[in-house]
């Protein structure tokens, strides 16, 4: 078995020595996603809200460019900038399943990349 890259232009591009995504069998492991607007590069700050549903859409993108579906994802780890973001960033998170949800994490750190306030990293199998 070998690993095989994932790479879509739908998606904003790495801002570092890493790939979108790693496929490895049936196994699909996604790099942590930021709200940048993948057609600018821009950063997508305007609030929570809209921050984490610029998340879940590249973390969509990449998992359509893997022949993946968001029903496909068993593990999900959230990164906030502050806990307080929690209640907000849990209801958009939830809005993008319609049942057997991931196992998760959610935990606060002491900062994240490029100043954001949410990253999000999956892994899926199918």
């Amino acid at each position: 078995m070998s690993k095989k890259i994932i790479h879509t232009s739908k998606a904003p591009q790495a801002i570092g020595p890493y790939s979108q995504a790693v496929q490895f069998g049936n196994m699909l492991f996604l790099s942590g996603q930021i709200p940048i607007n993948p057609q600018n590069g821009e950063l997508v700050i305007d609030n929570i809200v809209v921050e984490t549903h610029q998340v879940m859409k590249n973390i969509n993108a990449v998992l359509e460019a893997a022949g993946y579906q968001i029903e496909d994802v068993v593990k999900t780890t959230i990164f906030l900038s502050s806990m307080s973001h929690f209640q907000q960033v849990n209801e958009v998170y939830a809005s993008y399943f319609s049942s057997n949800f991931p196992a998760r994490e959610t935990v606060a750190v002491a900062g994240l990349p490029k100043g954001v306030n949410v990253e999000i990293s999956m892994i899926a199998c199918k």
